[in-house]
């Protein structure tokens, strides 16, 4: 019995990771697309991003996760506090906007997949603009387009945007889906590191059991 409740835990607990961790509403709805852009209405504008990039990608939604790669510059300099007006590195509130940014892409199901600061120039260029001194890149996984959205709209988000903003000299990200990887995908390291532990507690039973 106490065997059955050490392996039916694991599996209760691999179940609940993979209700969180897996898109189960499907692909967006016209209605939810036409909802989200119109709550980021202004907000294009102020970062010159366009809607109808952001239409066309939520459009073709097909309910899958994907990873957002993001180069930034950073503002190494100093610049106003937004909150207290003081002076203070711009890359100091990159880093509070990114304490602000993880917990809400946890909350939406997603999770840093890289992230790593830049030790060079380009090396393998052509027809692109010239390096603009890039600081570091992240690889964020996202759960679904929509949970994306969710993210955006977190007040959470919002209220640090301004530390981004400031923090940040220039940035582009773009969304993209694995075609391959030679790193283990968290489904599997979760199950294996759930099922190491049962086999321990397993193992411990027999031999208190001995």
């Amino acid at each position: 019995m106490a065997v059955l409740t050490i392996w039916g835990a694991a599996l209760l607990a691999y179940g609940a990771f993979r209700l969180w961790y897996d898109n189960w509403s499907g692909p967006l709805k016209p209605a939810e697309i036409d909802a989200f852009l119109a709550q980021m209405a202004g907000r294009f504008e102020g970062t010159g991003n366009s809607p109808e990039v952001m239409r066309a990608f939520l459009e073709a939604d097909d309910g899958r996760e994907f990873v957002m790669l993001n180069l930034v510059k950073a503002q190494m300099e100093q610049v106003a506090d937004p909150k207290t007006g003081q002076m203070v590195q711009g890359f100091d509130l990159l880093k509070r906007y990114s304490k602000r940014f993880m917990p809400v892409l946890l909350h939406n199901g997603g999770h840093p997949g890289m992230v790593g600061r830049k030790v060079g120039g380009y090396v393998d260029a052509w027809n692109t603009e010239p390096d603009p001194g890039w600081t570091i890149f992240g690889l964020m996984r996202y759960r679904s387009r929509r949970d994306m959205m969710k993210l955006v709209m977190d007040p959470a988000f919002m209220e640090g945007h301004p530390d981004k903003l400031r923090g940040t000299l220039a940035t582009f990200s773009f969304p993209a889906q694995r075609v391959v990887s030679f790193y283990l995908s968290p489904r599997v390291t979760v199950a294996l590191v759930l099922a190491l532990i049962a086999a321990l507690a397993h193992l411990a039973l027999l031999s208190l059991a001995g």
